[in-house]
């Protein structure tokens, strides 16, 4: 088994690679806002219920798949480097999948800015994401996560022996999943 996990800040193209990723492979898509748009009819994602069942929802996928015969999963993150519980996170998620057995792939996303708050108002984004709609906050909250927080690894942080970093400001998704495809032979 596989476990892809595409980390990057907000609107990086996280989904819309792993979705053309699961296209050209057998392994199944799990963006980061699957659950989040789960339980925000009831609870916001930054209010302690809503992370607790966004939590607990995630974790429940994440052991069932971790021990099932699928051939992987791809999952979604804005990993903030400089949040140690967000490293604690990958690193249990991670154990999750490695103690069972599966290879875990880390593939790291980044873009300039302007592009990546072009992509906060695209269509496609909007259509898969309903807490994104209102631009205005998002576009807000993705400026003030740059801000507060280190999104993208420093060179020479990650040095695990499945990794890929890729800048896709002038990338299709289709070519940075060929790309990420080739190099982990998914």
């Amino acid at each position: 088994m596989k476990f892809i996990i595409i980390f990057g800040p907000q609107a990086v193209g996280k989904m819309t690679v792993g979705q053309e990723l699961e296209k050209i492979t057998d392994l199944k898509l799990f963006h980061n806002h699957m659950t989040i748009e789960l339980v925000s009819p009831y609870f916001s994602y930054d209010s302690p219920q809503g992370k607790r069942l966004v939590g607990l929802f995630r974790q429940e996928i994440f052991e069932e798949v971790a021990k099932s015969d699928l051939p992987g999963l791809i999952f979604t993150y804005v990993w903030a480097f400089d949040l140690e519980q967000d490293t604690a996170y990958i690193r249990s998620i991670s154990e999750l999948f490695s103690s069972q057995g599966g290879q875990v792939c880390y593939v790291e996303l980044e873009a300039d800015t302007s592009e990546r708050l072009d992509r906060n108002r695209s269509p496609h984004r909007l259509l898969h994401k309903a807490t994104k709609r209102n631009v205005e906050w998002s576009e807000q909250d993705l400026l003030e996560s740059m801000r507060n927080y280190r999104l993208n690894s420093a060179p020479g942080e990650i040095t695990h022996e499945h990794y890929i970093r890729i800048n896709n400001t002038h990338k299709s998704p289709e070519e940075v999943a060929e790309a990420i495809k080739k190099r982990f032979d998914l």
